[in-house]
Order: C-alpha cells, then structure tokens, then sequence
C-alpha cells in the first residue's frame, strides 16, 4: 500500500500531476468533502478502473460555498487521517487537501456557476443556494485536476444530474460517471452524516430505504402507486420527518407516465437530514390496465391506486 501524494496547494497538485499528464495517462477524479465511508472507497475504485493505470485524483475540501445559514458546516465531521489512509488503501495517488484561501483566494468568488431550474426543485426548495455552491467548486475543481474521468455517487442524485448538465451545457469535456448507492445491511444509504445519529435514530433512518423498497414494488402499477404504496410504509415509521418524496425522469425532468424513473425522498431524523433515492420502472397507470370488468387487476391491495403525487 504506497501513501498518496498529498498536495495541498494550486502548485503542488500541478506539480504532481505533471509527470504522469505528460505521459498521456487519463486522470480519474473523485471530490469529497471528506469523512470517508465504504460508499467514497466504491466511488475511488470505479475511478480506479476507468483510468487502469492512469492516476486516480481525490479531494478533500469542505466547501463553506454550498452550506446555507444554519447549516453544519462548523461541525460537518473532518477526519483527514483515515480519510488519507482510505485513499491509500484504494490506490489513490494524489489527496488534494485545499484550504478555502486556496480554493477561493479572494473571498467567495464574483462570477459563479448558475445551476438554473433544476436546482429549484427537491433539495433546492429547502437549500436554495446550495446547488450554486456545488457546481461552482466542481468547476473550479474542474479546472485545476482537469480530470477525463470524475466519479460521483447516485446517493446524492441531484447534484450528479445537475453536473452532468453543468458538463454538457459548458463544454467541460469530462466524462462523468455515477456510482451505485453503497447501502447498510438494513438498506441505510452510507453518508457522512449518518455518524449524527444516535442508536435509536439510526434504526428510525433505515425507514427511508424501506420507504423507496415499498414504492418501487409498486412501480408497474404506475406513479400513484408508487407514492402511495411509499406513504403507506413511511406511515409505519415513527420520528421520521418527511420533506419531499416524489418521482421525477431520470435527468430529474417532468415524471413520466411509464418506462425508467427515479423515486426520490428526503427527511429528517432527529436535527439529521438525510436523502436517498431509487431507479424504477414504471409501468402503465391503472386507468390503461384496467381489466375487462373495468377494473385494477390489484385493485383489493392496492391503496398506493387512490393516492396522489405531491400529497405533503
């Protein structure tokens, strides 16, 4: 196991990345803001096998950009010393380890990355300034590892749809990938702040999988089902505050009536907000499968067919 360079300046990163870019290896990145679980180890492995030898990039920054008044950024965990001996462990070989003065040299920048619609809707009703801080340190980041390949997890699936389009709109010519959501046994998605929750709360947080679990069995039965079928589980957890749950296209668009979609939740566990998410199918709404008696094949179990989309 060989120890990641750790560069923590403009200069240094340049410095070494330059032997191996004028070789012609292909550079994976993965951003993270540290606090590093075996969901950021899968993300540093897919980069790992998109470039083979090329070298694998990770940061470690904690970007004050992207947290609004009230948010955790004083006490959002920061565990450099495992965070180095993860990167190690996977092959890693450069930690670019910035401080806010490097990435923002003066102050919060003047000309920012605006994030448009998309960054309205779902997180963005409750975190307005958020997505404008993400996709403008991603693109300052961007610029100084100036990756082929950058790896992000499904977990956090609107900012993923949102770099992608950041990508496309801007011609930053990356090729992003996203990576399968890392679950607990009982199905909690793994995030950073999971470490906030005490032992009750953390058995009370496995309802939002079982929550995504319940809608996406519904799915052939249309959307309604599925936010019905959702509910009805999510009624079954105690101390679970939902904020959102709702099924959008795949790039986060209008909801489709049938074919891939992505069911979305988030919800507060204690003083912990916590997000996940889930790709299903969707299959014909009832009216189109009713039967010859005109009615839903499942009608008997189904209480998700009389439940609406939006129902907060």
């Amino acid at each position: 196991m060989t120890a990641p360079v750790v560069a923590r300046t403009r200069a240094e990163l340049a410095g070494a990345l330059a032997a191996r870019r004028a070789a012609g290896h292909r550079v994976a990145f993965v951003p993270t803001m540290g606090a590093l679980h075996a969901g950021h180890a899968s993300l540093l492995d897919v980069a790992r096998a998109s470039v083979g030898d090329g070298p694998v990039v990770a940061s470690v920054f904690v970007n004050p950009m992207q947290f609004g008044p009230g948010e955790d950024l004083d006490r959002y965990p920061r565990t450099l010393d495992a965070d180095l001996e993860m990167c190690a462990a996977h092959g890693v070989d450069v930690v670019f380890v910035p401080g806010v003065d490097e990435v923002y040299p003066g102050g919060e920048p003047q000309v920012t990355v605006e994030p448009g619609p998309l960054a309205a809707v779902l997180e963005g009703r409750t975190r307005p300034t958020h997505f404008r801080g993400v996709l403008t340190v991603v693109a300052k980041l961007f610029g100084l590892v100036r990756p082929d390949v950058a790896v992000f997890g499904e977990k956090d699936y609107q900012q993923l749809a949102l770099i992608r389009r950041m990508v496309a709109d801007l011609c930053l010519g990356v090729d992003v990938v996203g990576a399968p959501t890392v679950r607990e046994p009982d199905g909690l998605a793994l995030s950073s702040r999971n470490r906030y929750l005490d032992p009750e709360q953390r058995r009370k947080a496995a309802a939002l999988s079982r929550t995504l679990q319940a809608g996406a069995q519904a799915a052939p039965y249309g959307v309604d089902a599925v936010i019905g079928s959702a509910r009805v589980e999510l009624r079954r957890a105690h101390g679970v505050d939902l904020d959102y749950l709702e099924v959008r296209a795949p790039d986060l668009g209008p909801t489709p009536a049938e074919g891939e979609a992505r069911l979305l939740i988030a919800a507060r566990v204690g003083a912990t907000r916590l997000i996940d998410n889930m790709a299903i199918t969707l299959g014909q709404p009832p009216a189109a499968r009713t039967g010859t008696d005109g009615t839903h094949p499942d009608s008997a179990d189904r209480e998700a067919a009389t439940t609406t989309q939006g129902d907060s």
